[in-house]
């Protein structure tokens, strides 16, 4: 995206991938037999003895390192620091990497949808109600200091993280009922009756800590003593709030697992921190970090004209990006007066001229987004169809208040304008919402109903941001709108947005092919009133509600696709963002020092996890 990284998310354990915010979640477990594998509606692309996931390269050399910036965020980790190496609470900030030390149950596939496969489970089996599930571990599972990982230790994880975990992961994992060790190699999981569909995929992508060492010691304190993992790396070294780095375990358990074959290629992973996002550039061109995903198309366009980047040795790379877009945006907290009615937050919208913006300053590179599932087959076009609207003309019954006539007729998307970055028809139509609305001008300010000005802050935590804000405030002025923009740290940003404290702010979060349990922290009217969940917005929508539920329940992808579109629509039709634009493919700049596979999966992009280090490129740019 053009601008700050603000993307957040679920966090699953290193079988994950690291990619929490990005993955789609799984379905509700059919009955079975002991299976290798989870999938949301009982397909699974890869057999019992298959040796590695095909996007993988087998023989990726080991070695090397990687460095890098964090570019997205879980749990209560913000950008520009850290002070605390525990991300799964809601205290404090999380240090990146951390999901790389602990390893998970199942891991994710990302040539596929939503499947997932035995990590440090061999085997799941699911009862004849679906509501228990066992899982079978590997004997040879073990933390790093050698002690044997067991069933308690699963168990324990599960419920510390139901009850005292970041309020993102505690609320996705609200119907596990319990979980028991039934013998060292053996959890059973319960869920409550009516849980989300992909509940089971999620309790087996969460971290498995170690009951023994958090015996005695406080969950959700900030500490900066590295809890014990099991996964691929472990911390190294560390200043808080500069850098992190992760070292590789020379004896990992689970190395040779067809899972983890072409995986975890790097000797050491190394996480920089800065408070500058200008030194940070600086930064990577002299050397100090070596991989960067470029969200910035002004730098992406002009700022690579440095000698390294001249002479070859930093190389800028292009890669597809086919999985579901990012949905980024300018989101109301319609929790303020301001912005209950729809029609002041459409009006508010009409003053944002993306095509100007696009032009100007993003050299084109972008598409308007549209969609709260853009590019995906979730997204509603046109009308809805027979299926939609076996969803939604019940709700028109229950919930006419809630359920506007727009949501039958064709999907609503942001009307374009002329580019010339102050659309006087779109100008004009926003003060007709705003009198529909019963909004009335004083002089030169539109005042709500009840008398007060139209008046709110953009939240920023970048001054790039600056750029694409201001001619949109210089258009709601136009209009009578008071607004202005306040820039603060990246900490105070994550902290201010965790308790909801913002007029409008800006979050880039990521959907998945096949959402579940996610669309309630992040759109449902529970999540709403607790602080730390994704619904900045504060939606409180029982139509919204319904439909969600109809998704995280759906029993077939024809089933899915239609609750999403409906709720696609009618989130639309709640005005409750203001769209921005998304990129059809990834920016990376790196110093020529890696092998990659040739075409990402279809469902990540896979850094660190699938790189490796290429001796002889560095060796010939002079970084061996």
């Amino acid at each position: 995206m053009s601008g700050a990284p603000t993307r957040r998310g679920l966090v699953l354990g290193s079988g994950a991938l690291a990619l929490a915010a990005a993955l789609p979640r799984s379905a509700r477990a059919a009955a079975s037999g002991p299976s290798h594998g989870l999938s949301s509606f009982g397909e699974l692309k890869y057999g019992p003895g298959f040796p590695s996931f095909d996007y993988v390269n087998p023989m990726a050399p080991r070695g090397g390192r990687f460095s890098t910036q964090l570019v997205q965020t879980f749990g209560n980790q913000a950008f520009d620091t850290f002070d605390t190496l525990n991300p799964y609470v809601f205290r404090g900030n999380g240090a990146a990497g951390l999901n790389f030390t602990f390893d998970s149950l199942m891991v994710r596939a990302l040539d596929e949808p939503d499947a997932m496969y035995g990590l440090i489970a061999r085997t799941v089996e699911t009862s004849e109600d679906g509501l228990t599930q066992r899982f079978r571990l590997r004997p040879q599972a073990h933390f790093h200091d050698g002690s044997k990982l067991t069933a308690r230790d699963v168990a324990f994880s599960l419920k510390i993280l139901r009850d005292k975990g970041h309020p993102a992961i505690a609320q996705e994992i609200l119907d596990l009922e319990d979980a028991s060790a039934e013998a060292d190699d053996v959890v059973l999981v319960r869920y409550k009756p009516g849980y989300a569909r992909d509940l089971p995929q999620t309790v087996a992508g969460l971290p498995v800590f170690s009951e023994s060492w958090w015996k005695g010691r406080d969950f959700e304190a900030s500490t900066l003593e590295a809890p014990l993992g099991s996964g691929p790396y472990r911390v190294g070294r560390m200043d808080v709030g500069r850098f992190i780095e992760l070292e590789r375990v020379a004896d990992y358990w689970a190395a040779d697992l067809p899972v983890n074959v072409g995986r975890n290629n790097f000797e050491a992973l190394r996480y920089e921190y800065f408070r500058d996002r200008q030194a940070a550039f600086e930064a990577f061109k002299s050397g100090a970090f070596i991989y960067r995903e470029e969200f910035t198309s002004s730098i992406w366009a002009n700022g690579y004209d440095f000698p390294a980047a001249r002479e070859g040795r930093v190389k800028r790379v292009t890669l597809p990006n086919n999985a579901p877009a990012s949905i980024q945006g300018w989101w109301f907290n319609t929790r303020r007066e301001v912005f209950k009615d729809a029609r002041v937050r459409e009006a508010i919208g009409l003053c944002f001229d993306f095509a100007w913006t696009n032009r100007n300053q993003m050299y084109d590179t972008y598409a308007r987004t549209e969609s709260f599932f853009e590019r995906s087959d979730l997204k509603a076009t046109g009308r809805p169809g027979p299926d939609e609207l076996a969803l939604l003309e019940p709700l028109r019954d229950a919930h006419p208040q809630h359920l506007p006539a727009e949501v039958f007729g064709e999907a609503w998307v942001s009307p374009a304008s002329d580019g010339s970055g102050q659309d006087r028809a779109l100008l004009s139509r926003a003060n007709a919402l705003l009198k529909e609305a019963g909004c009335t001008r004083d002089g030169s300010v539109f005042k709500l109903p009840g008398g007060a000005p139209i008046a709110f802050e953009f939240l920023d935590n970048d001054p790039i941001w600056e750029a694409r804000t201001q001619p949109f405030i210089r258009n709601l002025a136009r209009l009578g709108i008071q607004a202005r923009q306040r820039i603060v740290d990246a900490s105070q940003y994550q902290l201010r947005l965790r308790d909801f404290d913002f007029d409008i702010a800006i979050r880039n979060a990521s959907q998945g092919a096949t959402p579940g349990a996610e669309l309630r922290t992040s759109f449902g009217s529970r999540a709403a009133a607790i602080p730390g969940t994704n619904n900045l917005a504060g939606i409180d929508n029982p139509v919204v509600d319904a439909l969600i539920e109809k998704a995280v329940t759906a029993a077939s992808r024809a089933e899915l696709e239609a609750a999403c579109r409906a709720l696609d629509r009618v989130l639309r039709a709640g005005r409750y963002w203001i769209p921005m634009w998304y990129a059809p493919s990834y920016r990376l700049a790196t110093w020529d020092v890696f092998g990659h596979p040739a075409t990402p999966p279809a469902y990540g992009l896979g850094t660190p996890d699938l790189w490796w280090y290429d001796r002889d490129k560095a060796r010939r740019i002079g970084r061996d």
